[in-house]
Parts: C-alpha cells; sequence; structure tokens
C-alpha cells in the first residue's frame, strides 16, 4: 500500500499513520512487529506491500524493491488481494540466505492463509518463515 492511495505501507521499526486500508490497528501492529522481529532476527530488512501492481506484477514489485534503502540485504512481499497476486522479491545479499525455493514455500502458505480470508496472519506467517529461512544475523 502506498500513502497516496490512503493505505499503509508498513516498513519496519514504525507504525503506519494510514489506517483506512484494509487491516485493523490492531492487525498493522502486529504485522510492524513482525517486521521488527524479523529484521532483528536476520539481519536483513523485510518490508511489506499491500495494494494494487502494475502489469507486468513482477516487473512493478521488483522496481518497488529497488526504492528500498538497502535493496541488497531487503525482502520484499508485494501483495495485491484484489488482482490475486503476491511476489516475494529478494535482494542479492538476501536471496543468499533466502533462496527462491524458500521463498515460494513461503508463499504457498501465505496463500492457503489468504484463501481462508486472513490477509494480515498470512502476512506475518510469511514474515516468520522467511525470517527463519534467513537464520540469525
Amino acid at each position: 500500500m502506498t500513502v497516496g492511495e490512503k493505505q499503509p505501507e508498513i516498513g519496519t521499526g514504525n507504525p503506519p499513520d494510514v489506517l483506512d486500508g484494509p487491516f485493523s490497528t490492531r492487525q498493522l501492529l502486529r504485522i510492524d512487529e513482525a517486521l521488527r522481529l524479523a529484521d532483528q532476527a536476520t539481519g536483513l530488512t523485510f518490508s511489506v506491500f499491500v495494494g494494487g501492481l502494475d502489469e507486468p506484477v513482477r516487473e512493478h514489485a521488483e522496481r518497488l524493491h529497488r526504492q528500498l534503502a538497502d535493496p541488497d540485504r531487503s525482502v520484499l512481499i508485494a501483495l495485491s488481494p484484489n488482482q490475486r497476486q503476491l511476489e516475494i522479491i529478494t535482494g542479492r545479499h538476501a536471496r543468499k540466505r533466502v533462496p527462491d525455493t524458500y521463498a515460494k514455500i513461503a508463499a504457498l502458505s501465505m496463500v492457503a492463509s489468504f484463501g481462508g480470508g486472513d490477509l494480515a496472519g498470512g502476512i506475518i506467517q510469511g514474515l516468520d518463515q522467511l525470517s527463519r529461512y534467513a537464520g540469525n544475523a
């Protein structure tokens, strides 16, 4: 989500200041905590984008990832619920610790939660799995 769309972009460390998106305040705080824990545990930077993704979706997600402060050490979960699209983008250094195979396993788990109607839970579960795959800093 981008603030320009009146939906929160969820980064690390600071709760979003726009609360009219698909999540409750409690869900946003839980996602923010999951991001903080993933960052601390791995030394990587995890980010979540929820909102519309331009076609081709993968390229749009990759552009978003390149805009992060340290893309080489970053993992981006880009999710467009309305388009039913999910992309996990890993930077050069992050990919060594979270190979595509592990990202795909986390994505499958997230999609299962999303299918059950639990968007926030799926994101939190995905962050937990990705950080476990990445291991300690």
